[in-house]
């Protein structure tokens, strides 16, 4: 415990001190039909506090104007041009990792921006060579209220679960739109099967299973473009949902660990028996009116308490507002989690539907 701590401090102090790495980073883009993001996606690469080294962009084979807004960055960025549409992200980001030649790549999404320190934040995490793989901070852009909820599920989210996972290790969803990977560790321990359309969830469980240490990096914010109508958000959810059943199942073994086994039946117990209560709740309030408004009390009273915790955090008030619309859209979400289990683990019915929402 004494050995961690003077551990801790000694990178604390690497820090303070500005100790400038030599490691070169490189950010990744996938990009198909993006002509109305992909401009601020570079920009945000282009004005960073630490410059990035190289900047490639996959055109998996847009038919829009995406690609005439790529060449206009001339040399500052690498184009790879791919003719025809793969059909999915991780075999377009497949291709783009052949041409990163650097000690860290970052991967983002086309609809997403970097905060201008977003790239130093996640150098700074890279000084302990044990570290494989950053995860950053995610904030939804404000468009409406469906926006304005995802950003308080963001909050809750990265700040209560996802911390408590860093402290122990046991960080299970590198986020798609940003996140860090140290290269050589990530090209000897994943590989891309493009079995699924949850691709980093996948590297995250391989990287697990290969032992390597994963960090939340609070300070490495993404701002990133959020289904803006209740149709786009239930797809999402339903994607994220499969996605995230198919990868436990697929890599079932790495349940053999306890804090893995801990984390993900906290993960996934919670939300079937969440999800189930709500499905039964109407037979409950035929059966007791009472049970059924303490249920109700219940949920209400965890949902507050875990929003009021990150909206005081990082002083974002307004949020306040839409409690009752997280609250509500909460049970919609645990309903899609429990149908996404019945699809994928019950009936094995796999789900490679890529679903792109409008971009905005």
């Amino acid at each position: 415990m004494i050995r961690e701590i003077l551990r801790c401090w000694h990178l604390r102090s690497l820090i303070l001190r500005k100790i400038k790495m030599d490691d070169t980073i490189s950010v990744l883009i996938p990009a198909y039909n993006e002509e109305k993001s992909i401009a601020k996606c570079v920009n945000s690469c282009l004005h960073q506090t630490r410059m990035p080294d190289e900047i490639i962009v996959v055109n998996d084979g847009s038919t829009d104007r995406t690609l005439k807004i790529l060449k206009s960055f001339g040399e500052s960025i690498t184009i790879v041009d791919l003719k025809q549409n793969t059909g999915n992200k991780s075999k377009a980001q497949e291709v783009g990792l052949r041409y990163v030649n650097s000690d860290i790549f970052i991967t983002t999404d086309a609809d997403t921006c970097l905060d201008r320190n977003f790239i130093r934040e996640v150098e700074r995490s890279f000084i302990d060579e044990t570290v494989s793989a950053v995860c950053g901070f995610v904030e939804s852009r404000k468009c409406n209220w469906i926006t304005n909820v995802r950003e308080l599920n963001y909050l809750v989210g990265q700040t209560i679960y996802k911390k408590a996972q860093s402290y122990i290790n046991s960080l299970f969803v590198l986020v798609g739109c940003g996140s860090a990977f140290r290269t050589k560790d990530f090209k000897g321990t994943v590989t891309f099967d493009h079995d699924n359309i949850t691709e980093d969830l996948d590297f995250t469980y391989k990287l697990k299973l290969a032992d390597k240490k994963i960090l939340l990096q609070e300070k490495a914010i993404i701002y990133t473009q959020d289904p803006n109508n209740l149709r786009s958000y239930f797809k999402q959810l339903y994607r994220w949902h499969s996605g995230g059943w198919y990868c436990l199942k697929k890599n079932i073994s790495i349940l053999k660990k306890p804090n893995n086994a801990l984390i993900l039946s906290l993960i996934y117990l919670e939300g079937l028996l969440m999800g189930g209560a709500l499905l039964f709740a109407p037979l409950l309030m035929l059966w007791n009116m009472n049970y059924f408004l303490y249920f109700l009390l219940l949920t209400m009273l965890i949902t507050c308490v875990s929003s009021a915790y990150g909206i005081f955090k990082f002083r974002r008030y307004r949020l306040f507002f839409y409690i009752p619309h997280q609250y509500l859209l909460g049970f919609a979400e645990q309903i899609i989690f429990v149908y996404a289990f019945f699809k994928e683990i019950i009936f094995n019915k796999k789900n490679l539907v890529w679903y792109k929402p409008d971009r905005y």
